[in-house]
């Protein structure tokens, strides 16, 4: 997995407020997290993995075992379940707050960009983040 270590940068974002009023998150936040431009970094650590999301508003870190169930706290604080696999070049993480609610996240690693498309209520996000 070449993709492992290397640092992507956000360079496009598509829908990710209706994303983020689809999964709950309040205006103040929404806007926020809107005016920054987040990196993503996945990394190795034995048999699990990290994945580092970082910008000026938040720097959040998932430790995970692929098919594995975690507690997980979203970058708006809401506490969440998520399971994390990989297929191929991707890493698809299923996630499920108290509510029921499901959201989906795949993450599409390529040598020179990560393509990522989450999905909740029928609301779906593109971001796409180069190698920094």
């Amino acid at each position: 997995m070449e993709f492992i270590g290397k640092k992507y940068k956000m360079v496009s974002s598509e829908n990710f407020d209706d994303f983020m009023k689809a999964i709950g998150v309040g205006l103040i936040t929404r806007k926020a997290a809107n005016a920054v431009t987040p990196s993503v970094e996945l990394r190795q650590d034995g048999d699990c993995y990290v994945l580092v999301t970082s910008s000026t508003f938040k720097t959040t870190e998932v430790k995970f075992k692929p098919g594995e169930e975690i507690d997980e706290e979203r970058a708006d604080g809401a506490k969440v379940k998520s399971v994390y696999t990989f297929e191929g070049n991707t890493l698809k993480q299923v996630q499920k707050s108290p509510d029921g609610m499901e959201v989906t996240y795949i993450r599409e690693f390529g040598p020179e960009e990560m393509k990522a498309v989450m999905t909740a209520k029928n609301v779906t996000c593109t971001r796409v983040y180069k190698v920094q």
